[in-house]
């Protein structure tokens, strides 16, 4: 018979303890984490990216929080949903404007401004942002201004609205740039000066056409002629609906069915989301009668984008849903659709 050979086992390997697994992270210093956690906090595509972060384990909870951390939160990473709204979610943004973030102070400003009614707080943070050269800060204090919003239509201060808008057009903000375009053109709040209101309207679809080439340029099809929206119909393009700021989804979202029971109304433009801090703010198309904006570059944006194919007159309407032929058109920048006060 055989002998049986001994066998000899080898020890089974011991599962690494949490201890252990830990000694790598908890030996790096904290300014290390924080700078690691700085380039997270400012390429985040949504607030989740960073919120995740916090609830991983204490250490990074501690410094998800960091002051410097949260002053480099991309616009993305504070794009609250309005169905999420909530104290912390307030809470979380005070923290980011405390730590020196411009976009938060942006960003909680208009949802304090047209959403929590809290008007004056809303503007200060507004102009904080302003003050650091925040150019969409800058427009929306210019509309305000414009408008007179949170105040009576004597409040109205066309001087200043074409001031703000003229320093936001020098950082490179599109819509102030139409928008100061269409002010020197019809002379509203500043001398009328129709060939250089020309030229900025001009110039403003220049950049936008621009920045449109440069994103294609980007994608895998960087083709200029396609299916969209014809934004930029001056120069022969079609090219998509330029992407919303997330506090402009927020208000859109918040306000949603464009009206929140006393009467007031949203501003036409899919991209704005602005409401009407009183009855008959703002102004209408004065050829159809059935939309209103905010300012006149909403009003030339969603010409472009939707209601140039819409506007018709109203005794044209009515002909047509009698039986009448198909048609009506409005104007675009250079005339017809032309945006007055409700009386």
């Amino acid at each position: 018979m055989r002998k049986k050979q001994k066998t000899t086992s080898l020890p089974l390997p011991q599962p690494r303890t949490n201890a252990e697994e830990s000694d790598f992270f908890d030996g790096l210093p904290d300014d290390l984490v924080v700078f690691i956690l700085c380039k997270v906090s400012s390429s985040a595509s949504s607030p989740s990216d960073l919120i995740s972060i916090l609830f991983t384990c204490k250490r990074l909870n501690r410094l998800g929080v960091h002051p410097l951390v949260l002053s480099k939160a991309s616009p993305k990473a504070l794009a609250i949903r309005a169905k999420n709204w909530s104290e912390s979610a307030h809470r979380f943004l005070r923290l980011c404007v405390n730590s020196g973030n411009i976009e938060a102070s942006y960003t909680l400003g208009m949802i304090r401004f047209y959403c929590l009614q809290n008007r004056g707080s809303g503007a200060s943070l507004m102009a904080k942002a302003a003050i650091k050269t925040h150019a969409p800060a800058l427009y929306s204090l210019a509309v305000i201004q414009f408008n007179g919003s949170g105040g009576s239509k004597n409040d109205k201060n066309l001087k200043a609205g074409v001031a703000l808008c003229a320093r936001a057009a020098c950082l490179g903000h599109v819509d102030a740039l139409r928008e100061l375009g269409h002010c020197l053109q019809d002379g509203y709040g500043v001398r009328q000066n129709v060939a250089e209101g020309r030229r900025l309207l001009v110039q403003a679809n220049t950049r936008e056409l621009a920045s449109v080439l440069r994103a294609r340029s980007a994608s895998p099809d960087p083709g200029v002629s396609g299916s969209g929206c014809g934004l930029l119909s001056d120069f022969g393009c079609d090219v998509t609906e330029p992407e919303t700021h997330p506090v402009n989804s927020f208000l859109k979202e918040w306000f949603g069915s464009g009206c929140d029971g006393s009467g007031l109304r949203m501003c036409s433009h899919v991209g704005c989301g602005r409401p009407e801090t009183r009855p008959h703010e703002f102004r209408r198309c004065s050829v159809c009668g059935a939309v209103n904006y905010c300012s006149r570059g909403c009003q030339a944006l969603d010409w472009k984008l939707r209601h140039k194919v819409e506007c018709m007159p109203m005794e044209r309407w009515l002909e047509e849903n009698n039986g009448g032929d198909n048609g009506g058109v409005g104007g675009g920048d250079g005339g017809g659709e032309e945006g007055g006060e409700l009386n």
